[in-house]
């Protein structure tokens, strides 16, 4: 009878433990599937979480915004290119959670629908992820460097850092033809729309990158977003890699002291 009894209460002390077993385990880390549904439609996008991620704390988030080339709706081909691709090859120095969103096919970042979706997928991120609303960054590539440029303006206040790659503020002609509707409303290439841009952004903290042999996006976007910055007595800083094309992220996102410098930033 002893002997049943002890059996009975040894099963009833595990079953009871297996609840605070499975509570215990680790969350997922690494690059994590999600979606979001907005305005009767569904986007899929990618989180990051580094290796010792955890609830016990807020984590600074960052959201990036990918090139022409990643758009789509598979909600995997932005995670090739970029700050993404630069996670992969050493994770270790990245220990903030980053969200990638993804634009869709025939669209550009600047479109209000694609910004909307970009913005509520940080926000869903921010939320489940635990992400700090005082250490938030944006950084984008190409497309998506006018992307950041555009949402920077927009929002100064929400973002404690931004990281403009080989973008600007004057749409590609061949956007604009693309898009009439976009270019009715884009900024000039002219002193005003760069000064005006420096305002709004304001004092937020800027780190511009940008190839100097750009064939894609005239590195003349970034000088004179720079120029206009300082004079408008902005904090920024401005990297041109000479001889370099287009592809200026690969050597902006493996910078030693670029991660040091954006997670130093606080709002």
């Amino acid at each position: 009878m002893r002997f049943t009894f002890l059996v009975c209460l040894s099963f009833l002390t595990v079953s009871l433990a297996l609840p605070s077993c499975a509570s215990a385990r680790t969350h997922e880390t690494g690059f994590l599937d999600r979606t979001l549904s907005l305005h009767g439609a569904t986007y899929k996008y990618q989180v990051f979480l580094p290796d010792n991620w955890s609830r016990k704390q807020k984590w600074p988030i960052i959201l990036f915004l990918h090139g022409a080339g990643e758009r789509g709706n598979d909600g995997l081909l932005q995670t090739d290119v970029g700050l993404a691709h630069a996670i992969r090859d050493n994770r270790s120095r990245f220990p903030t959670v980053v969200v990638i969103p993804q634009c869709l096919t025939d669209h550009w970042w600047t479109q209000p629908e694609m910004e909307e979706m970009a913005l509520a997928a940080l926000a869903a991120a921010t939320k489940e992820f635990k992400g700090d609303a005082k250490r938030t960054y944006l950084t984008g590539l190409s497309m998506g460097g006018f992307g950041s440029w555009d949402i920077a303006t927009k929002y100064p206040a929400k973002f404690a850092a931004v990281v403009p790659i080989c973008g600007g503020i004057d749409l590609p002609e061949h956007v604009r033809q693309m898009y009439p509707e976009m270019a009715k409303s884009s900024y000039a290439d002219d002193p005003k729309s760069y000064a005006e841009v420096a305002q709004k952004i304001g004092k937020t903290p800027v780190w511009i990158f940008h190839g100097g042999a750009d064939n894609t996006v005239p590195v003349d976007n970034s000088r004179k977003m720079n120029d206009a910055l300082k004079a408008a007595g902005g904090n920024v800083r401005y990297t041109e890699y000479p001889g370099v094309g287009h592809n200026s992220w690969d050597k902006a996102y493996a910078e030693p002291e670029l991660m040091t410098w954006l997670l130093s930033q606080a709002l």
